[in-house]
């Protein structure tokens, strides 16, 4: 198979490294450290995490694309 650079229209990319995968029934959690000490989680299907065979120390990109941002307050 031909690996290709993928093109996306998100512009948040953030390069971490998969700390844990919670696998589910249905859903896994994907827990990503990011430089700075960060963590992000991503849920995302099964199917998908198996197919990208994601592991604990694996680099990977989280990639944000939302139609809306919300903030809030106390």
């Amino acid at each position: 198979m031909e690996v290709t650079a993928l093109k996306l229209s998100a512009r948040n990319m953030l390069k971490g490294k998969v700390k844990n995968v919670k696998l589910g029934v249905v859903n896994a959690e994907i827990l990503v450290e990011l430089p700075g000490g960060q963590d992000i989680v991503s849920v995302i299907t099964k199917g998908s995490a198996e197919g990208l065979k994601l592991a604990e120390g694996m680099e990977v990109y989280v990639v944000v694309k939302a139609s809306s941002v919300m903030i809030g307050v106390d």
